[in-house]
């Protein structure tokens, strides 16, 4: 079953682009991001592929 989120293709904000870029800079896992963000792990991961992000692949 997959997570659904009331953020629904809602847009990045401004601060969830900075605080994802903190996050990733800091090795956080997808999984911690998504939850801190309350965002699904697809749209982290587009987000953070448009930033040229690395992710940790750690759950």
């Amino acid at each position: 079953m997959t997570e659904r989120f009331e953020r629904h293709r809602q847009p990045w904000t401004p601060t969830e682009i900075q605080k994802l870029h903190q996050m990733a800079n800091k090795g956080m896992s997808l999984k911690a991001i998504c939850n801190s963000l309350t965002r699904s792990e697809e749209s982290v991961k587009i987000r953070a592929k448009l930033d040229k992000l690395l992710i940790a692949k750690l759950r």
